[in-house]
C-alpha cells in the first residue's frame, strides 16, 4: 500500500494547481491546462513517466458525454436487481463459483480485514462482472479530462495527480483502460483511492488493481479503513451497512450488495 503521498499532500498540491491550471468546458483549452498542470505535478514529485503520460493524454469526449448524461440510480430495489443482476439467486450462484476457485484467498482476506467474501464478491460482480468489463477508456485520458472540465475540477484534480503517480510507480500503465471517469481495475477504484488504500497483496512490489488479488485486498482494506466492523452484521440498519455508503451512495446499490452477500455466504 502506498503511504508516502498523503491526502493532506494532495490537498496542498491541488490548492496550487487550482490557481494555475484553468478549467474549460470543451477541448479547446485542454493543451494549455496540461502544461499548467504538469508544473504542479512536477512540484508534487511526479516523475518523467507520469509527466510523459500527462503530455500524451487526449481529451476524452466520450468521458464528457458520459458525465453529462448521468441520471443517478432511481430504480426501486427489485427493478435494480432485475436490471443489474438478473436475480439475487443467479448472481449469488455465479459468485459462489468464483469463490470456489480460490476459497483460501477469500478466507485470508476476511482474516486480515474482517470483510466477508460475500461482500467482496458482490462488489466485484456488480462493478465489473467479476472482471469481464473493466472499461474501455484510457484512464489517464479520462481522469485528466474530468480534472480539466469545470464541472467538478476540484474533485477530480487530486485523482488526476494520483493517476500520474501510479504511472510513475508502475501501478498503472500509461495506456491502461478503465471506466468513463477514470475508475480502474476489478472493483473500479478512482486513482486517489487506489493510491491511498491500495494493497500489494501478491507481494510483487507494486499495487496493480488489474489483478484480482490486489484489487480485492484493496477493496477490503478500503472498507475496513472506512469503519467496517469484523464479525458484525451488514444488513440495512447496521453500522457495516452504513460503511457501504462510502463505496456507493445509492441506497439500492448498498441494499443489493448486502442481499447478494448474504446469499453468497449463506
Amino acid at each position: 500500500m502506498y503511504k508516502s503521498f498523503t491526502a493532506a499532500a494532495l490537498a496542498i498540491c491541488v490548492a496550487g494547481s487550482a490557481n494555475a491550471a484553468t478549467c474549460g468546458n470543451d477541448a479547446s483549452g485542454f493543451a494549455a491546462w496540461k502544461q499548467a498542470f504538469a508544473q504542479e505535478a512536477a512540484a508534487a514529485g511526479v516523475g518523467q513517466r507520469g509527466l510523459q503520460a500527462l503530455a500524451n493524454a487526449q481529451y476524452s469526449q466520450s468521458t464528457i458525454n458520459a458525465d453529462r448524461n448521468q441520471r443517478g440510480v432511481k430504480y426501486a430495489l427489485n427493478d435494480f436487481i432485475r436490471i443489474r443482476l438478473g436475480s439475487i439467486d443467479s448472481f449469488a450462484a455465479q459468485a459462489r463459483r468464483v469463490k470456489a476457485q480460490n476459497a483460501n484467498f477469500y478466507a485470508s482476506l476476511e482474516a486480515s480485514y474482517g470483510v466477508p467474501a460475500g461482500i467482496l464478491l458482490a462488489i466485484h460482480g456488480m462493478e465489473t462482472g467479476f472482471g469481464r468489463n473493466m472499461g474501455n477508456t484510457p484512464v489517464v485520458d479520462s481522469i485528466t479530462t474530468v480534472a480539466y472540465d469545470c464541472r467538478r475540477a476540484s474533485f477530480f484534480e487530486p485523482h488526476a495527480l494520483s493517476a500520474l503517480i501510479l504511472v510513475d510507480r508502475g501501478g498503472l500503465d500509461s495506456n491502461q483502460r478503465g471506466a468513463a471517469h477514470g475508475e480502474m481495475g476489478h472493483t473500479q477504484f478512482l486513482p486517489g483511492n487506489a493510491l491511498r488504500y491500495g494493497v500489494d497483496a501478491d507481494g510483487n512490489g507494486r499495487v496493480d488493481l488489474y489483478t484480482v488479488s490486489d484489487s480485492l485486498a484493496s477493496t477490503a482494506n478500503f472498507l475496513r479503513q472506512k469503519g467496517w466492523q469484523p464479525g458484525q452484521p451488514y444488513q440495512e440498519g447496521t453500522a457495516n451497512f452504513r460503511v457501504l455508503n462510502e463505496w456507493n451512495a445509492a441506497t439500492v446499490y448498498q441494499q443489493a450488495i448486502a442481499l447478494s452477500a448474504a446469499a453468497i455466504d449463506g
